[in-house]
């Protein structure tokens, strides 16, 4: 045995103590970074699940048959703007066949009425005079629920006064047809 045997060595227990420091200090920013990577682990998780349930509840906004619905309308509307009614009574008793077959009742009867009624029309003015209730009651629904935006704009043409649902930035009057095509303007 020797002279410094159980006598702590300067050099060594220094090292030791600042590797137990540096050892404590290591495990302690381990730990930080763990319970960082947790907390963005889970905000981003959290994001995700927000967005995704913000676009369902965007999707389901517009589900059938709402879709279907407005997929007809822009069909009649689409004729009326080529000063055409063909295929308007096929396409308006659709309308009225989904929201009338509709258990869940998204839309309101009166749009089935409404669709009866431009299904009736047998010239392009009366045509005309019926769409622009349907238009009325299309548009507060999308409004009413905040759905299909970006989707659907809603145009309005000051000669007639009235607004319709259209899906391009490009006006397409039903109201005036070919004779003043693109008068109007968007109001979304």
């Amino acid at each position: 045995m020797t002279f410094f045997e159980g006598f702590p060595i300067a050099g060594r227990s220094n090292k030791s103590r600042i590797n137990n420091k540096n050892k404590k200090h290591h495990a302690k920013t381990i730990r930080h970074m763990k319970l960082t990577s947790l907390a963005i682990t889970f905000t981003a998780a959290v994001g995700l699940l927000f967005n995704t349930t913000v676009r369902a509840a965007e999707d389901s906004a517009l589900m059938q048959p709402v879709k279907s619905v407005l997929d007809h309308y822009l069909m009649i509307q689409a004729e009326l703007a080529k000063d055409s009614i063909k295929g308007l009574d096929e396409h308006a008793n659709a309308i009225a066949k989904a929201v009338k077959g509709d258990d869940m009742k998204m839309l309101s009867p009166e749009v089935a009425k409404q669709a009866e009624a431009l299904a009736q029309a047998k010239d392009l003015k009366t045509a005309r005079e019926a769409f622009n209730p349907l238009s009325k009651s299309l548009i507060k629904y999308l409004a009413d629920n905040k759905a299909g935006k970006g989707t659907y704009h809603e145009a309005y043409c000051p000669m007639v006064k009235a607004s319709w649902l259209q899906t391009g930035k490009d006006i397409k009057n039903p109201y005036m047809g070919t004779e003043m095509l693109t008068c109007g303007e968007l109001k979304n």
